[in-house]
């Protein structure tokens, strides 16, 4: 009788409406982890090989491991751009068996195997990736990757408290980035962000330039509607169904107007994918037109009005056992305990942005765009096979993803993350100073060809130039008028010289 009712306590822990939830989050995050290693694997012998732009063996001979753990620090696997691309192709293929669904068809422990290894391996590279690898999203893919090695197999249920956790993920990066956007810039109080932000945005995409031209009315109306969302659904995903699947969706549909208009790299596809957490099977039958009776209402998948559940989606969840609900419960405890200084850190007025608090990377403050920049500025490098060039003689290198040719129209690469453009953003941005452009402008004359293929266009088909030169422009789309009368996406004025014809030294 005792053990019955441990048995039935320990039930409640189960979060039997969430079963579809659990496939996205778990397939979802082991495909980004495919793109993440899939990016490295290319990028990241060129960027901080052995003789990349910052060098990872000088990088790791400096800094400790108790700072920044990465089992490229061992002896057994010692960084080598060999060993790099060997850890990321594993990377890959314990990722790519997560999509697939394989180890979910085993025990629970099984998914937190993979997840542990992604988790391991990732955070290898991500802690000696210097610049490159200086972005919120790196922290949030090794975080939401931690919670979800906790979301069990097709064997049991999804655990409720780390699909609670998966919402205070949420919190973080949706109202933490909200209130950022509050306190940091005046254009997102006053509404006029948007009319900004499409054309200045790191790295645009194809549909940028028509998201620009929209009438200021509905660039206000962006605005406006990133506060509601924003500020308003997170802490909705913690009220009774349907609420917390309606906040969920609205979260899930700004985020795909994000991605349609920019190329933020993998963010905005993480944060679909953790807020998705929010949405519970009974709420899927409910908008599916399955269900639309009181059964859709539930509250940490307890039916409200003691209705059970409706099994309209075709997946069931066995009942998990005892010790696995009791580990998932111990990791909620750890996990929270963590989060202590991200709530303090909403709080605050000095808040932070992709910061972490601990060496595990668990509850880290997110948020972006606290500030949004009025004018655009572009870094264009061009080279010279003259001796004595001419304005003429002067050809541009063209990168893949960052504007450069005035009517090269933006290209969708998001999720995939283009690292060296994304350097090149920043460096418009002030960084004149960066050691790694200073080494790329050296890479560029001697013609490198790892570095030039993560370029689009070698304007001189890999011989090295006589001379290399960088120069600064402000960028804005085209209007309609502009587009019809020179085919250009981009009108651009030059403001400066960054760098002054160089040439190669004699060898």
């Amino acid at each position: 009788m005792e053990m019955t009712g441990l048995v039935d306590a320990f039930g409640l822990l189960d979060a039997r409406d969430y079963t579809i939830a659990r496939e996205v989050l778990q397939r979802g995050i082991a495909a980004v982890f495919v793109i993440a290693f899939a990016s490295a694997f290319a990028q990241f012998p060129a960027l901080l090989g052995e003789h990349g732009l910052l060098p990872a063996p000088a990088f790791i001979a400096r800094t400790s491991g108790r700072r920044l753990p990465s089992v490229f620090r061992l002896r057994a696997f010692r960084y080598s751009d060999r060993m790099l691309r060997g850890v990321a192709a594993v990377g890959v293929a314990i990722a790519a068996s997560v999509v697939l669904g394989l180890p979910q068809l085993g025990p629970p422990w099984l998914p937190l195997v993979a997840f542990a290894l992604l988790w391991v391996l990732y955070l290898s590279i991500a802690n000696i990736g210097q610049v490159f690898y200086g972005f919120g999203w790196e922290s949030l893919l090794l975080e939401a990757g931690a919670i979800a090695a906790f979301l069990g197999s097709h064997e049991s249920a999804p655990p409720l408290l780390i699909v609670v956790f998966f919402w205070w993920l949420v919190v973080r990066i949706e109202l933490g980035a909200g209130l950022i956007k509050i306190r940091g810039d005046s254009s997102w109080r006053d509404l006029t962000a948007m009319t900004y932000h499409h054309e200045t945005q790191p790295m645009p995409g194809p549909l940028s330039r028509l998201a620009h031209l929209l009438p200021t009315a509905v660039h206000r109306a962006e605005t406006l509607g990133n506060h509601v969302v924003q500020l308003g659904m997170p802490l909705l995903l913690f009220a009774p169904q349907p609420i917390a699947g309606c906040a969920a969706t609205l979260i899930i549909v700004t985020q795909l107007w994000l991605v349609v208009t920019g190329n933020f790299a993998w963010l905005n596809w993480m944060t679909i994918i953790v807020a998705f957490s929010g949405v519970s099977d009974s709420f899927l039958a409910w908008i599916t037109g399955h269900s639309t009776s009181s059964a859709s209402w539930s509250w940490f998948g307890v039916p409200l009005g003691g209705q059970s559940r409706p099994d309209a989606v075709g997946i069931t969840a066995s009942t998990s056992p005892i010790w696995w609900l009791a580990l998932t419960t111990a990791v909620f405890l750890v996990f929270a305990w963590l989060s202590v200084p991200a709530v303090a850190n909403l709080f605050s007025r000095g808040q932070l942005m992709n910061a972490g608090f601990n060496r595990l990377g668990i509850g880290n403050a997110y948020g972006a765009f606290g500030s949004v920049t009025r004018v655009r500025r572009e870094v264009v490098i061009e080279g010279t096979l003259a001796e004595h060039p001419g304005d003429d003689d002067w050809l541009a290198y063209e990168f893949k993803g960052k504007p450069g040719a005035a009517a090269y129209r933006p290209r969708q690469f998001a999720p995939y993350h283009l690292r060296l453009d994304w350097q090149m953003w920043f460096l418009a941005l002030g960084d004149w100073n960066a050691t790694w452009f200073a080494r790329l402008v050296e890479k560029l004359l001697i013609a490198d060809r790892a570095l030039l293929r993560l370029l689009r266009v070698d304007p001189f088909g890999g011989v090295a130039p006589r001379a290399v030169r960088a120069r600064v422009f402000s960028y804005r789309f085209a209007t309609r008028a502009e587009k019809r009368e020179t085919g250009d996406i981009w009108m651009r004025r030059e403001l400066a010289v960054l760098v002054q014809p160089t040439s190669r030294v004699p060898q």
